[in-house]
């Protein structure tokens, strides 16, 4: 059976075609889904009734079911989990900051990366998640939105999951993010995260979708990031950087560095002024993230003041920094983290992934 949001715009005019269908009728059925938020095919009223039923029967629509919501207490922040038929879920996260509305998605059920910090990956890889479930988190969301007179306006692929390990499904994706017909993003506005898969850090940039790349470096050189990302062991960093600069040189777009701080691990001077020998000169930010605390995973976020001297070297050795302010900590908003506890998940988790400060650092 097919999934309506999972389809590009040339795929559902086809489809209509084929029903015998007027070519305004997809337009209408654009509209209801990616402007309006609506995935009850019933609600969509300026459509013929045997048109709706027939999608009804062949075009799946409304695939994700809410399980649960939780508001931050600054009303800043809202994560979603998700439910499917096969009894997984899956989360997203809504971030108000001024008048950015951004959500975070997710592209798998589960994380093969393993990152030491991560509730996503302590249970390993479930499943990928196809296209259209990746989609109808932003259609659900901006719905959300719209009742409040707001919508969706940055996407991050920074949820569960490791985007280019699921390469296809996020490809067709951001393609339907992207379509004006459907609901037109601009490249600009959505990032896709990655701990590093070189060789589909080049096919995305052949695909020439110029969407923003961030690489979650967490590391100034290859023997720590294996410690803090066992996926690392796959990708040598020179491989990893190399593809980067490719990105960034075809796509004319600023590489993020997405750099996690765990105090005693990666917080260091030293670890800062390695950094700037590593990527002075690049097209690049880092964005310095103190860690966000995880149960069950015994790390501990720095100091501000060793934040503080961490960026104050690499402003100095000219690499441009960002600190993020972490936010919804009250709802366990860093991602895996409702769904672990959803799900009871962390005391699944085999002894030799309960990370410690003791274990990244000595490992």
């Amino acid at each position: 059976m097919r999934e309506f949001c999972g389809l590009l715009a040339s795929e559902l005019k086809a489809y209509t075609e084929e029903e015998g269908s007027a070519s305004y009728r997809t337009k209408q059925l654009f509209d209801w889904v990616y402007q309006k938020g609506v995935t009850d095919y019933s609600a969509m009223s300026n459509l013929p009734k045997k048109l709706r039923e027939i999608f009804e029967e062949r075009v799946r629509l409304g695939i994700l079911s809410l399980e649960k919501v939780e508001e931050s207490d600054d009303g800043e922040t809202t994560k979603f989990l998700w439910g499917f038929s096969d009894g997984q879920s899956v989360e997203s996260v809504l971030i108000r900051s001024m008048k950015r509305r951004t959500v975070c998605i997710s592209s798998q059920i589960g994380c093969p990366a393993r990152c030491a910090f991560c509730a996503s990956g302590q249970s390993g890889l479930i499943r990928n998640l196809t296209a259209a479930e990746i989609i109808e988190q932003v259609v659900h969301i901006n719905a959300h939105l719209l009742e409040q007179g707001e919508e969706v306006t940055h996407i991050v692929f920074m949820g569960m999951g490791e985007p280019l390990e699921n390469y296809e499904a996020v490809v067709r994706a951001l393609k339907i993010l992207i379509d004006p017909e459907l609901f037109g993003f601009s490249p600009r506005k959505i990032t896709v995260s990655t701990v590093g898969v070189p060789k589909n850090i080049k096919r995305l940039m052949n695909e020439e979708l110029n969407v923003n790349l961030a690489l979650s470096l967490h590391a100034p050189n290859q023997q720590l990031r294996k410690k803090i990302v066992p996926y690392a062991r796959k990708f040598p960093l020179e491989d990893l950087l190399r593809a980067a600069r490719a990105y960034a040189q075809k796509s004319k777009r600023d590489i993020t560095y997405e750099y996690v701080m765990i105090a005693g691990v990666n917080d260091k001077r030293e670890h800062a002024k390695e950094l700037v020998a590593l990527l002075k000169n690049e097209q690049c930010c880092v964005n310095l993230i103190p860690y966000n605390p995880v149960d069950g995973i015994n790390l501990r976020r720095p100091e501000r003041e060793a934040i503080e001297a961490f960026r104050s070297i690499l402003t100095d050795g000219g690499v441009r920094s960002t600190w993020r302010y972490t936010k919804g900590k009250d709802i366990a908003a860093a991602c895996g983290q409702l769904a672990l506890k959803q799900k009871n998940l962390l005391n699944m988790v085999p002894n030799q992934y309960k990370v410690t400060e003791t274990t990244v650092a000595n490992r």
